[in-house]
C-alpha cells in the first residue's frame, strides 16, 4: 500500500530553534533552525519509504479560530526576530530538497495536515504523521499513526489509549475538558487527564458529561456547571477541519530530486553549510567547515541534532 508521509514543519521549526546552540554564519545570522528542521526532514526522508510526503507549516495571518475566539493563542509571545529571518531561507531550502511544501493562509498546519489525511484514507493511501502535537491524536485511525522523533514514540489508536486514557475519536472531548494552555483555549478549572478521562469513560463523551452535569460532586462538578457555555466552542476550537480546499492533490506530492544548482545558491547566499556538510553533521556530528570559529559549535550541533533524532529532549542534552 502507498504512504504518504506528513511534518508538521511548524512543531519541527520551534524544535529544532529551542533545542540547538545558537548557531550563526559569518555574517552574525541565525541559521539553526533551518540546520536543524533540514537535517530532521532528511533523517525522516531515509528512514520511512514514503511514496508522497510533505512539510506542512502554518502561514501568517489570522485563522478562523481567532474569528470564533478573539483570545485564540492570545497568550503565545511573538515569534523571536532571530527565528523569523530562518523562515524564509528554510522553506527555500525545503523546496529545493525537493519536498513539496505547504502553507495555507487562513488556516493552521493541521488543518492542512488533517485534510490530506482525510483524502489519503479515501484513496487507500496509509499515512504517517510526524508531529509533537497531542492534538493530531484525533487523526489516529487504522492505517493513520503519528510518530514525535523527540520522544522516540509512535501512536496507534492502542498507542492513543494508553497515553490518554481516551480513544482517538474521543481526544477532542478530552482537551476541551482539560484545556489547552499553547493555544490559550480554557478547560474545566481544576480537571486534569485523568479526570477528563474517568469522566469520558464514565459518560461516553463529552455531550455525555455535559448532559450529566448535575450529577457529578464536588468542586470538580461545581467547576464543569461553571463550564458548561464554553464547552461547545472550546471543542470547536481544538478540532481541525478534514475538508478543506486545498490546492494540491495527495497524488502531486511525490518527491522530487533536489534542485543543486538552487541549493548552492541557497548555500552561498546565506552562508550555510552545504547540504553534504548538513549529511555529515547528523550522521558523525562531525566538524563542520563553516568558517574556522565555526567548527566546534556545528560539531555540538550535529550531536545535538542526532540525539533529538533519536529521541532525546534538550533538557537531557
Amino acid at each position: 500500500m502507498p504512504t504518504l508521509l506528513l511534518v508538521d514543519g511548524s512543531s519541527y521549526l520551534y524544535r529544532a530553534f529551542h533545542a540547538l546552540p545558537d548557531l550563526r554564519n559569518r555574517a552574525g545570522e541565525p541559521t539553526g533552525a533551518i540546520y536543524g528542521v533540514l537535517n530532521m526532514l532528511r533523517r525522516l526522508k531515509a528512514d520511512f519509504k514514503a511514496d508522497y510526503l510533505a512539510c506542512v507549516f502554518d502561514a501568517r495571518g489570522k485563522t478562523f479560530r481567532e474569528d470564533l475566539y478573539p483570545a485564540y493563542k492570545a497568550n503565545r509571545p511573538a515569534m523571536p526576530e532571530e527565528l523569523a529571518c530562518q523562515i524564509g531561507p528554510l522553506h527555500e531550502a525545503i523546496a529545493a530538497l525537493g519536498w513539496p511544501l505547504l502553507a495555507i493562509e487562513g488556516v493552521e498546519a493541521d488543518d492542512v495536515i488533517a485534510t490530506l489525511v482525510s483524502r489519503a484514507a479515501g484513496e487507500g493511501i496509509e499515512c504517517v504523521v510526524s508531529t509533537g502535537d497531542k492534538d493530531l491524536a484525533q487523526l489516529v485511525a487504522p492505517g493513520v499513526t503519528l510518530i514525535d522523533t523527540m520522544k522516540n514514540e509512535t501512536l496507534d489508536r492502542e498507542g492513543v489509549q494508553r497515553k490518554f486514557g481516551v480513544p482517538p475519536e474521543r481526544i477532542v472531548d478530552y482537551l476541551a475538558l482539560i484545556g489547552d494552555t499553547v493555544d490559550n483555549v480554557p478547560g474545566v478549572a481544576k480537571v486534569g487527564p485523568k479526570t477528563a478521562a474517568k469522566w469520558i469513560a464514565e459518560y461516553g463523551s463529552l455531550e455525555g458529561v455535559i448532559a450529566h452535569a448535575g450529577e457529578i460532586s464536588g468542586a470538580a462538578g461545581e467547576n464543569l456547571r461553571r463550564a458548561l457555555d464554553f464547552l461547545p466552542l472550546a471543542r470547536r476550537l481544538l478540532t481541525v477541519e478534514r475538508d478543506l480546499e486545498l490546492p494540491v492533490q495527495v497524488r502531486d506530492l511525490a518527491w522530487r530530486s533536489p534542485e543543486r544548482a538552487r541549493l548552492a545558491e541557497l548555500t552561498a547566499k546565506h552562508r550555510l553549510p552545504s547540504m553534504h556538510q548538513v549529511d555529515l553533521g547528523v550522521r558523525a556530528g562531525g566538524l563542520m567547515s563553516y568558517g574556522p570559529d565555526f567548527g566546534e559549535t556545528f560539531r555540538l550541533a550535529g550531536r545535538y541534532v542526532g540525539r533529538i533524532l533519536n529521541g532525546a529532549r534538550p533538557a537531557e542534552m
